[in-house]
């Protein structure tokens, strides 16, 4: 039973629908962009309790020792006493200019626009996820093409040192594969330390442990990865979809039509604001006498009835002179909103800019896919003749490694551009429809 958990276990494949899964679930980034979204909501909420009117409970006791006045006829004399009091206070905005008004759209906005900033986060990471599991599976390949080059070499050392003993071929001829076998194990060593630093890489954005065994999935045939036709992709098209789909852009709208709403927020503090007020007021002090002569306290109840007070009106504010405060954060809003217009204008230039960017590489990855394809039919060729010439001892071992190299810098140029194009079109991919698969 342990043997087939410990096989079901080392045989465990990520998918790269798996890794975002589990980024998207995992990523530090992703729930500190929760977290601003929870706050943006909690502002929102905040203004919006803030129409409601506000009460107030005030509850007070002390002691006092020394000359005071009395409360009965307000000559100063020496006493102790023990006091306390209690107040209950309200007040309502009757009519501010609608500044609560403007401020709760804003909060709103921002909401929204917050909402739109974590799915851009959700999507880079998508995105990031993407890239480095690509970036393993090439790796991965070069490994592959190491192994294969390191195996063609160590059965060309066997061979030659069989030739070497029947005398065919000189000794340098095995000392020269010798050299090569090294380097080839060296240049495996180092893919192979390679995919290592890619799996990390991917781990990192998965917020994945890095002692935990990963393997990913390797499709079948890297060819089969469904690719969008390259005509189809043009940078005006992709571009005019992506204004209207892109997170980015939408959540710079928003900050603007918050900004603004700001600005009218700020403009309602320069006008008069009418609130409505109300106090209940009462107290108890143990120097309040019935009789002064005998020192008999009027009774707890009794002093309430007695000092009780209440109150209730209507406050105009009238701003008139504050430093120029208000004047200042109306200038300071107007200036916001012309940055966030500006943001929002670098923003979609860089957009526009990366796609143009990634269209124009996208053609150059995939001419240098066709150029490496015939590389490596030719470096094959050439490779395959050179093998027959050097069994028959018609080629120096120089000679043959010389073109033994060149057929393997073939395969790994032709492997690079080949996942390079494939990136390139994923990034335009990604660009129109804000979502990436392989």
């Amino acid at each position: 039973m342990f043997a087939n958990i410990t096989s079901a276990a080392a045989q465990d494949t990520w998918s790269l629908k798996r890794c975002v899964d589990y980024a998207l679930q995992n990523s530090i980034q992703v729930k500190q962009q929760e977290v601003q979204k929870r706050l943006a909501e909690l502002t929102l909420k905040q203004s919006q309790l803030s129409r409601l009117p506000n009460a107030n409970g005030t509850i007070q006791g002390g002691y006092s020792d020394g000359r005071a006045a009395s409360l009965l006829d307000n000559s100063y004399v020496n006493q102790s006493v023990f006091s306390s009091s209690g107040q209950l206070s309200a007040d309502a905005d009757i009519f501010g200019w609608f500044g609560k008004q403007h401020t709760i759209a804003a909060n709103r906005l921002d909401a929204a626009s917050n909402s739109f900033l974590l799915l851009k986060a959700r999507n880079d990471l998508a995105f990031n996820v993407t890239t480095a599991f690509l970036k393993i599976l090439l790796d991965k390949e070069q490994v592959k093409i190491n192994e294969v080059n390191l195996k063609q070499t160590t059965q060309n050392l066997e061979n030659t040192k069989k030739l070497v003993i029947a005398g065919s071929v000189p000794e340098s001829n095995q000392a020269d594969l010798e050299a090569q076998l090294a380097l080839d194990s060296s240049t495996l060593v180092t893919a192979q330390n390679t995919v290592i630093l890619s799996t990390l890489q991917l781990k990192a954005y998965m917020n994945l442990g890095f002692e935990i065994a990963f393997q990913p999935e390797i499709p079948e045939n890297i060819s089969d990865i469904p690719l969008a036709p390259i005509a189809e992709m043009s940078p005006e098209m992709v571009y005019s979809v992506a204004t209207s789909t892109y997170p980015q852009l939408k959540s710079d709208e928003l900050r603007i039509e918050s900004a603004t709403r700001n600005l009218k927020s700020a403009r309602a503090g320069l006008y008069p604001k009418l609130t409505s007020y109300g106090n209940l007021y009462t107290r108890y002090a143990n120097n309040y006498y019935i009789d002064p002569i005998k020192q008999i306290t009027m009774p707890f109840g009794q002093q309430i009835d007695n000092t009780f007070q209440k109150d209730i009106g209507l406050s105009l504010r009238i701003p008139l002179f504050n430093g120029w405060q208000q004047r200042a954060t109306v200038a300071k809003a107007k200036e916001e909103v012309f940055n966030r217009k500006l943001t929002r204008d670098l923003d979609n230039q860089k957009l526009k800019q990366d796609i143009y960017t990634a269209h124009a590489n996208a053609i150059a990855a995939l001419q240098k896919l066709s150029a490496t394809s015939k590389g490596v039919e030719a470096a094959q060729k050439s490779y395959d003749f050179a093998t027959k010439r050097f069994n028959i001892g018609l080629m120096n071992t120089i000679d043959y490694i010389t073109t033994q190299s060149k057929l393997f810098k073939a395969q790994i140029d032709k492997v690079s551009a080949q996942y390079d194009y494939i990136f390139k079109m994923k990034l335009l991919e990604f660009y129109r429809d804000q979502k990436i698969s392989l």
